[in-house]
């Protein structure tokens, strides 16, 4: 991978997580002021959420940059930032720091592996089909898996 690659795939996914995380805590304030207008809803915000309120309550902006890191949390961790109405001066920064690491990530970890998938399929289109779909039949027993073990705990 060379600087010519890396830099513009590293400022398109800067660009799109930024706006992406940034539109999810906006929506999230808007929700939050929407709702302060109306009655308590009735019942209980899902696990996620739950988990996701009880990691920005506890470590504010932390929680902001360490969710980049994640997967399956970024979402939750950001709009719970905006219903929570986490002030600008401290999100800004976190949401800042965390879309360079998750762009710094994809943008070479990713590459390089999209850079090795197109070789490998070069060399043997059957092969690299067999081993995607492989790939995404595991991925797809492990997440049933997982819902399966979940829906059994409640």
């Amino acid at each position: 991978m060379t600087r010519s690659h890396f830099v513009p795939t590293f400022v398109g996914l800067f660009v799109i997580v930024m706006l992406r995380a940034n539109a999810t805590y906006w929506i999230g304030r808007g929700a939050a002021a929407g709702t302060r207008r109306w009655r308590r809803l009735e019942g209980e915000p899902s696990a996620g959420w739950a988990r996701a309120r009880g990691l920005v309550h506890r470590w504010g902006p932390l929680a902001v940059v360490l969710c980049f890191l994640t997967v399956g949390v970024q979402t939750a961790v950001n709009a719970t930032a905006g219903i929570t109405r986490m002030p600008l001066r401290r999100y800004l920064p976190a949401v800042t720091l965390g879309s360079i690491l998750w762009a710094a990530l994809y943008a070479s970890v990713g590459l390089a592996a999209a850079q090795a998938w197109l070789s490998a399929a070069a060399r043997s289109p059957v092969a690299a089909t067999v081993v995607a779909v492989l790939l995404v039949v595991g991925l797809l027993v492990l997440g049933v898996r997982r819902r399966a073990q979940r829906d059994v705990r409640s």
